[in-house]
């Protein structure tokens, strides 16, 4: 069965074919014979076709020539019998069923019909109840809150390759591979792919390469990558060093404390100040900003800037921290809505006044999910965590600092015989400076039963005494 297609022609062959393609895509595509195309057919035009699938491809049926352009839009012309009957079109409106109820002509008088009885009231039950509205609230409306300023996101680091391109290209060519892989993940990325060389190498029968020594070179050339890879890194953070992110130029500031050289060091310079300065504006700007979310009752929003900091040693002042408890204390009522206590106690649960908030008031009926949340940050939020009836888990304590290696073990009261034991084994030694103790005593034989032995006196012995020292002996 054919179907119709739209097809593209894209050349012309010269011996009576063309090729063409489906439009606006590259397959399906095939041939057809030029003697289907119609006259001042040319490569690119768009046409109908009728094509037949089968299990051999394609097989082009039929072209349709394209329609040209018209000079004159359609037009229909109407053949009548020339008669100016009255107007062609006409409208009429439908009477509505709504009008003078006396305009009855149709209708006949009531006659013996008595008159209508009246409507009896409708019984309970059928009309729906309007909801009950409070009383309207007088004066003028409240007015919204200004919007706060939106700070533009801060742009991520997106080094370039032109210091890491022109070392790599100084190299030998040998060892270009190894400082690809250098500066994708240093030596251990260099070991890996060696590892995976030498497994396929095993597999297809050919030598393996020489980690050891190819280990060697890279670690040879792993300092000036670093630099390389700092320059890329540096330059990028230079080029919007006032809206890069503080994060990115700190990790690039502290990036050159490892790689230490010349040709780095009035950069790192420039970056470090740098990095100063944005602290202090990011602090006072993120002040400005808690400031300004309080007063706008902005709660949740001051919540999470308390919770992100710009730099560690930011610290929120006492008089900001008052304030933000105090509203979100208010906040957290009786009367509030579930889903703004779960985003207040998102937003407070990482919060550096999460541990001074005491709800004015909790839900009568709180909602699983709400509890749970209340459960999975008690011991962030004791006090929150006591309003709702949970009791938030004990505090951990600090465990004690280990003593370092160096500190040498409190010494325990000699016993009895440790003065015995130094005689035996002799006073220490120094050796270079360093005191070298005694070997130990040497260990006791194990004692064994002695058999007792009669004790030969002068008075029992019958023979002269050497007889005696004679059978003793053997």
């Amino acid at each position: 069965m054919s179907r119709r297609i739209e097809v593209e022609l894209t050349s012309d062959r010269g011996d009576g074919s063309w090729t063409w393609r489906a439009a606006g895509a590259r397959l399906p595509k095939g041939e057809l014979d030029g003697a289907l195309l119609y006259v001042g057919a040319k490569v690119g035009d768009v046409v109908r076709a009728d094509a037949d699938f089968d299990i051999d491809g394609i097989t082009i049926l039929a072209i349709l020539a394209p329609k040209g352009a018209r000079a004159l839009p359609e037009t229909i012309e109407i053949i009548g019998s020339k008669r100016d009957d009255g107007p062609l079109v006409t409208s009429q409106l439908v009477p509505g069923r709504k009008g003078d109820r006396g305009d009855r002509g149709d209708r006949g008088p009531r006659g013996d019909r008595g008159d209508r009885r009246p409507r009896s009231p409708r019984p309970d039950g059928e009309r729906s109840e309007r909801r009950p509205t409070g009383p309207r609230r007088e004066g003028p409306r409240p007015e919204r809150p200004a919007p706060l300023p939106v700070r533009p996101k801060a742009k991520k680091l997106r080094p370039g390759r032109v210091h890491r391109q022109a070392i790599v290209a100084s190299l030998p060519p040998e060892q270009q591979p190894i400082a690809e892989q250098a500066l994708i993940g240093g030596l251990p990325a260099v070991r890996s792919a060696i590892e995976d060389q030498n497994t396929k190498a095993l597999a297809e029968g050919l030598p393996t390469v020489p980690v050891e020594a190819i280990l060697t070179i890279a670690e040879g050339l792993l300092p000036r990558l670093q630099v390389a890879d700092w320059l890329d890194r540096a330059e990028a953070a230079m080029a919007h060093i006032n809206e890069l992110a503080l994060r990115d130029l700190r990790s690039v500031v502290t990036g050159a404390d490892v790689v230490r050289d010349e040709t780095t060091r009035e950069l790192a310079g420039q970056l470090r100040e740098a990095l100063e300065r944005r602290t202090r504006e990011e602090a006072e700007q993120w002040l400005v900003d808690l400031t300004q979310s309080i007063q706008a009752g902005r709660v949740v929003r001051a919540l999470r800037l308390t919770a992100r900091p710009p730099d560690a040693s930011a610290v929120v002042p006492a008089d900001l921290s008052a304030a933000l408890t105090g509203a979100v204390n208010t906040a957290m009522a009786a009367d509030t809505l579930t889903d703004r206590w779960t985003m207040l106690i998102d937003a407070l649960a990482y919060s550096s006044v999460r541990a001074d908030v005491q709800p004015s008031g909790v839900p009568s009926e709180p909602s699983e999910e709400l509890l749970a949340m209340v459960r999975k940050h008690a011991g962030r939020m004791p006090g929150v965590a006591r309003s709702f009836g949970i009791e938030p888990p004990p505090a951990k304590t600090a465990r004690a600092a280990k003593p370092p290696r160096s500190a040498k073990p409190a010494t325990k009261s000699p016993g009895p015989l440790a003065p015995h034991r130094d005689a035996a084994r002799g006073p220490a030694v120094l050796v270079g400076g360093r005191r070298i103790p005694p070997p130990p005593p040497p260990r006791r034989a194990a004692e064994t039963p002695v058999a007792e032995t009669p004790v030969v006196t002068a008075e029992t012995m019958e023979g002269p005494p050497s007889a005696v020292a004679e059978e003793t002996i053997d």
